[in-house]
């Protein structure tokens, strides 16, 4: 398999590029890529796992930042006419703009000192999404696939869970990379819900009950969402206030979130003793 000639791979970009043939074949053959399928691929390096999906697949999105990788990859796959690629950075980037006739089938080793927040920027897109297919650090996976109890349990996991099936494929050791990171990788299948199974009323309501929880893991929920609701207010929807952030299911935190949406415009505007005693606390 061919490599990018002269490049070393660069720490601020997070790069590790992918080179275990078996691994790479064990990944495509995962996705299961079909000639029509619109593929997407964000930070495909030297283009190990391109090539693949490319002789299975020729219409092709890649997402790459170092503007140095570009013309590596244009010398490459110049002979692929419906490969595009683009010069950008896949936090900010638009994946809504590669739509046409069909929904996106997402791909990538994703840098690892950026995986948590695009994982966050892809969700928000994730109605123009068919599936998403990622190599991650092996604790992002845990963190994503995790139930309530589990020590991995946390905003990761449950905002992913709202918008989609969590499924971990399989493990890969630091040795299929170049350089070798320091941890354990994993690959892990996102598909979205054709039908959310907690439809909150509010999404960012939910995602601020879900954040200042876990901003205050350790400490019981009367203290985590002090600034938010009350001890009466988490009883009336039967959930203990003696509980933990990790203790509450994705459609507890929902309920959490739907009760502050749903509260008369009076409480929300309460200025009495109380009501700023607790905001005191947030």
């Amino acid at each position: 398999m061919s490599r990018g000639p002269g490049h070393q791979a660069r720490k601020r970009f997070g790069q590790n590029f992918l080179q275990d043939p078996g691994v790479i074949e064990r990944i495509v053959r995962s996705i299961s890529p079909k000639p029509d399928d619109a593929m997407v691929e964000i930070g495909p390096g030297l283009g190990a796992l391109t090539e693949e999906i490319l002789n299975t697949n020729p219409r092709l999105d890649v997402i790459e930042l170092d503007r140095d990788l570009v013309p590596v990859l244009r010398t490459k796959f110049f002979n692929y006419p419906n490969l595009k690629i683009h010069q950008a950075d896949a936090l900010s980037f638009d994946f809504r703009t590669l739509v046409t006739d069909r929904p996106l089938r997402i791909l990538g080793n994703l840098p690892y000192n950026i995986s948590t927040p695009l994982i966050f920027h892809l969700l928000e897109q994730a109605d123009a999404v068919q599936d998403m297919h990622f190599m991650l650090q092996k604790e992002v996976v845990q963190r994503m696939a995790a139930v309530p109890g589990d020590k991995n349990y946390g905003r990761l996991g449950i905002m992913t869970q709202y918008f989609c099936k969590v499924q971990p494929l399989f493990e890969v050791g630091p040795g299929a990379f170049r350089p070798s990171p320091k941890v354990d990788s994993a690959i892990v299948r996102l598909v979205p819900h054709e039908a959310l199974p907690c439809p909150a009323k509010d999404l960012a309501t939910l995602q601020s009950v879900v954040r200042t929880a876990f901003n205050a893991r350790r400490k019981t929920l009367r203290k985590a969402l002090a600034g938010l609701t009350s001890v009466e207010e988490l009883q009336a929807l039967g959930i203990d206030d003696g509980l933990r952030p990790e203790n509450l299911t994705l459609a507890q935190y929902v309920a959490i979130a739907d009760a502050l949406v749903e509260r008369p415009p009076a409480r929300e505007a309460s200025q009495d003793g109380h009501d700023n005693k607790e905001q005191a606390h947030d």
